[in-house]
């Protein structure tokens, strides 16, 4: 059980080698492409999040058989049409990737699916998802006209389209490609800027062809059978990025993080911090099912400030947290700008950021679409409100052990989702365990 409340005493270096947690957006696409898979597909270190269990509870309720062997799942498919009609409600948590992902790949499929989640996914939209499976054939309606959950989903019969997006979103790309797999004729989505490619890469790994423009921003496919696989999950980047923080503003840290997924779309963070003058080293090690792999090495070290914006945010917006924690211990003021999309993750991140930074002494200034944080000024210990939000609570975490004194995180059970071992890592990489 994980506590409701830790505290954390700083400061205390992060040395040693630290192995991550499967990576969540490669499990969750790992779990839906192998129960829709014809054959049995061996998946290791799959994330021990409760997001991913989600997920696998969710595609169990579909038919596919998932059982556990020595250090691998096997997942036994019997292709797209192997899926059947849910008994119950889908209840997927907490996890904003597996809902919308799950709403793409059960829309191509002739039966009924109510898919649901917590409190947190009750307010987030759903709009942007649904709307351009509707366009393809799919019948969905929910609260709000179908912006909100329950998602009421009764799929089949579905036709390619050309879809433009209005935000780049990995999520709904990926849901997008999942229910084209499934439609007559050919699928099209092309993003503003470039998001995530796990889904592409893993389906161009499986032989299906895949095509895809970098100068358009464009992904072009057609329906396709998949067939089992083997894949071992490369380590969560997002996860890594804390301890990379914590290293960097922690004196005395050297620290290495094994067998990480380099995928460019997923290390912008590293290039964030380089830029702000951090010494990161980044070794590859090899590749999984297109996904590039390897380790991190990371030195303490002064930070400068810096502009997060642009075409950058979409490759960053999931460590945004961590980074501004990064920011308040740099020199100079760093600027966090048009990423208006932090106000509808698990919470409103821009606010909480503001909030939680502040309690520790920083000055930081919200806008619409981001932040402005002063940097420079020594930070204080203090009582941090996670805001239900595990994003949060891992970068106070992670703050709180390089100030002098004792940090409080409340609210701390919510990163069960993501990272349930956190405070177990944090122990053995600064020897208090």
């Amino acid at each position: 059980m994980i506590a409701e409340q830790v505290s954390v005493h700083g400061p205390c270096p992060l040395r040693g080698r630290l192995r991550m947690p499967g990576d969540k957006s490669l499990s969750h696409r790992a779990l839906l492409l192998a129960g829709a898979a014809q054959g049995t597909s061996r998946i290791r270190n799959l994330a021990n999040g409760d997001d991913v269990y989600r997920s696998r509870l969710a595609m169990e309720s579909l038919g596919v058989r998932v059982r556990e062997a020595v250090g691998e799942l096997l997942v036994s498919g019997s292709g797209w049409d192997g899926l059947r009609e849910p008994d119950s409600v889908v209840d997927i948590g907490n996890s904003g990737t597996g809902i919308r992902l799950l709403a793409g790949l059960v829309s191509g499929r002739p039966f009924l699916t109510v898919l649901v989640g917590d409190a947190s996914i009750a307010r987030r939209p759903m709009g942007r998802v649904a709307e351009p499976l509707r366009a393809m054939g799919a019948h969905i309606d929910g609260r709000d006209n179908g912006n909100l959950t329950p998602l009421v989903i009764r799929g089949g019969g579905l036709r390619g389209q050309h879809h433009h997006l209005a935000v780049a979103s990995a999520q709904v790309k990926s849901a997008i490609l999942l229910a084209g797999l499934q439609a007559e004729g050919t699928t099209l989505v092309t993003e503003p800027a470039q998001s995530r490619d796990h889904t592409e890469r893993m389906l161009a790994a499986l032989g299906v062809p895949v095509v895809v423009d970098a100068k358009l921003r464009s992904v072009r496919l057609e329906a396709a059978a998949l067939p089992g696989f083997e894949f071992t999950v490369p380590g969560d980047p997002s996860s890594a990025a804390f301890w990379v923080v914590g290293a960097l503003i922690t004196p005395g840290s050297e620290l290495t993080v094994e067998g990480v997924s380099l995928n460019p779309g997923r290390i912008g963070f590293v290039d964030v911090l380089r830029r702000m003058g951090a010494a990161i080293e980044v070794v590859p090690t090899g590749t999984e099912l297109g996904e590039p792999v390897g380790d991190l090495h990371v030195t303490s070290g002064p930070l400068q400030a810096t502009v997060m914006e642009g075409d950058e945010i979409p490759s960053i917006i999931d460590e945004i947290p961590i980074l501004s924690v990064a920011a308040a211990f740099a020199e100079g003021t760093t600027e966090v700008r048009d990423a208006a999309e932090l106000r509808l993750k698990e919470t409103d991140r821009i606010g909480a950021i503001e909030q939680e930074l502040g309690q520790l002494g920083a000055t930081v200034r919200t806008r619409r679409d981001g932040l402005t944080i002063e940097g420079g000024t020594a930070l204080r210990p203090g009582t941090i409100r996670s805001h239900g939000d595990h994003r949060i609570a891992m970068a106070a975490a992670i703050a709180g052990n390089a100030i002098a004194g004792v940090t409080t995180i409340r609210g701390w059970r919510g990163v069960a989702s993501s990272y349930p071992t956190f405070t177990d890592d944090l122990a053995a990489l600064t020897g208090t365990r």
